[in-house]
């Protein structure tokens, strides 16, 4: 019972944490009215000059969320913060961009999702008040490892297929920031990431899913080191949490994808 008070206390913080971090990043962009979420106001018919009206508003709505996340998880709330990170990464697609600048947001919305199973009660009343977290049964335990699972798979495919398939060209400048230039070097990146996420599919022990959250870490880096916003590495603090909270769930005893499947429910 002591080692699973641990692991829960443990993940708990890691998720909110993440959940904290991303939505603070997104809410402080906001007050610096970035230019391009534009298109994605214009999507719903709002127009340049009140789009960026808007964006501090709200970035203030998201800074406070964050604070629900980290201080007092209402599980409704965190259910909004996971529906609300589903629709941003959607608009990405529905404004023309590549549908795996979605799938490279997992972060935004499936480790949110994965606090709301470990924080709801019974019912759907319960999510109106926060009383703790739930004990991790085999089955609630496997909701939680299937859902960061796939969130830490989705994180890696996304951004290797914008590298791999799309080459996407942000990525070059990132990269040029170490000293890694070259046409091989978003290919090859990327498809490294690919394999990383089919391995995290497959078999992810505790060692591979440190090595992918401090590669996270490191790759998220290069953003403000080519001159972005420190703003914009905070705001992918699910790429972070989501393997490092599995890492931490796991600790060597989630084997294949088909020992984990008996594991969730059916």
């Amino acid at each position: 019972m002591g080692y699973q008070r641990v692991t829960i206390h443990g993940v708990c913080w890691v998720l909110r944490i993440g959940v904290a971090m991303e939505f603070i990043g997104h809410g402080v962009l906001g007050f610096l009215h970035p230019a391009a979420w534009t298109p994605y106001f214009a999507l719903v018919g709002i127009p340049r000059d009140t789009a960026v009206m808007l964006m501090p508003l709200i970035g203030s709505f998201d800074v406070a969320m964050a604070l629900v996340a980290l201080f007092y998880p209402l599980p409704g709330a965190v259910l909004y913060m996971a529906l609300w990170g589903l629709g941003t990464a959607l608009l990405r697609p529905l404004a023309g961009e590549p549908a795996w600048e979605a799938i490279e947001r997992a972060g935004n919305f499936g480790v949110a999702l994965a606090l709301f199973l470990m924080a709801r009660g019974e019912g759907v009343r319960s999510w109106l008040s926060f009383t703790g977290f739930s004990a991790l049964d085999r089955r609630l335990r496997g909701q939680v490892c299937w859902t960061l699972r796939l969130t830490t798979a989705g994180i890696l495919l996304g951004h290797g297929a914008l590298g791999l398939l799309v080459r996407k060209p942000l990525f070059s400048t990132y990269y040029a920031a170490i000293g890694l230039q070259g046409a091989w070097v978003e290919p090859c990146i990327g498809a490294f990431e690919c394999a990383l996420a089919l391995a995290v599919l497959l078999w992810p022990g505790s060692g591979l899913l440190i090595f992918v959250a401090a590669w996270k870490l490191a790759t998220e880096a290069l953003s403000p080191m080519a001159g972005s916003p420190i703003w914009v590495f905070v705001e992918h603090g699910g790429s972070y949490a989501a393997p490092l909270a599995l890492a931490l769930l796991n600790r060597g005893r989630c084997g294949s994808a088909f020992e984990a499947l008996r594991e969730s429910p059916a």
